[in-house]
């Protein structure tokens, strides 16, 4: 059998559908996710498996994986963290075990550059070199870094696949339920009085270019992936003409933390640090090596968190 399919998993999330939109008339797709897909083109092969179950070799062991996209992460901060690390990180150690036991020449893993982690001794830019120090101010990030380690370990374990790990910005977009854009949503914001941190977005659309350019032939190395450019966290509040309320810093997580536990509010406190510290990146490696370049406008990727038709 011709190895002419690829492989995604989590193709049920939001961040999936809009991948397949993009893929499914060029090349063929089979899907991985535990939830079901519907509504899914009739030419997109969808299994409702796990990713940490026996049954998923089977797919890969018809032989016809050429290339892997790896989104089958969850970021639910409610969940407990052993759940987290099963999931994340032993789903992952198992993809990629098929993936180069059954010969699959390309693999995407899809990590994020909050494994950077927000912090008053940021450079402006950081590059993919920095340290991953994430998890030193947020636990539950712990398990996203090893993620990203072990793609790393397997890349150079591998010279024989194709291996590119993408570390995209902050997700926003008409149906991304993430902590970032549901605090865009928030007509009444909090923001840490005294502090406005740039900040960096991308559009759903562009990080599902942005996969489709690590897919070329021959790509292979670590990625950050940006959106058209960074403002000041006050200009994009201006845009979405939100009144945020400023907060000292010294309360708020306090008064946060007692909100996340009383279940008051979706917003994890370790979440504050990006409203205090810069967390921005360097994209320019991904644009001179896998010729990706957002194509929605900074005001197209800010006003996409308020529906399809802001």
């Amino acid at each position: 059998m011709a190895r002419d399919a690829v492989l995604i998993t989590g193709i049920s999330g939001n961040l999936g559908r809009t991948l397949v939109k993009r893929l499914h008339r060029e090349v063929r797709v089979i899907g991985l996710d535990r939830r079901p897909f519907p509504g899914r083109p009739k030419d997109v092969e969808v299994h409702q498996l796990d990713i940490r179950k026996k049954k998923v070799e089977d797919i890969f062991r018809r032989g016809d994986v050429e290339a892997l996209i790896h989104m089958a992460i969850i970021h639910d901060p409610r969940l407990p963290q052993a759940e987290h690390h099963s999931f994340n990180v032993l789903g992952t150690k198992a993809v990629l075990s098929f993936a180069a036991k059954y010969g699959v020449k390309k693999v995407i893993v899809l990590s994020s550059t909050n494994i950077y982690g927000p912090s008053p001794d940021n450079d402006n830019f950081l590059t993919e070199d920095a340290p991953l120090l994430g998890s030193q101010r947020f636990a539950d990030i712990r398990d996203l870094i090893e993620v990203d380690m072990f793609a790393q370990q397997f890349m150079w374990k591998h010279p024989e696949v194709d291996t590119v790990i993408l570390r995209p910005a902050h997700i926003v977009g008409p149906n991304v339920k993430n902590a970032p854009s549901n605090y865009l949503r928030l007509p009444r914001p909090w923001t840490l009085a005294g502090f406005d941190p740039m900040v960096q977005l991308i559009h759903e659309d562009d990080l599902a270019l942005s996969m489709q350019c690590a897919l070329k032939p021959g790509a292979r190395g670590i990625y950050n992936i940006v959106g058209p450019g960074e403002l000041p966290l006050s200009s994009i509040l201006r845009e979405l003409d939100r009144a945020p309320i400023p907060v000292p810093h010294f309360l708020a997580k306090p008064l946060l933390t007692r909100m996340w536990t009383s279940h008051l509010t979706g917003f994890p406190p370790p979440e504050l640090d990006h409203l205090q510290f810069l967390c921005t990146v360097d994209g320019s490696k991904a644009e001179r090596e896998l010729g990706y370049r957002a194509e929605r406008t900074l005001r197209e990727t800010i006003r996409s968190v308020l529906g399809p038709n802001a």
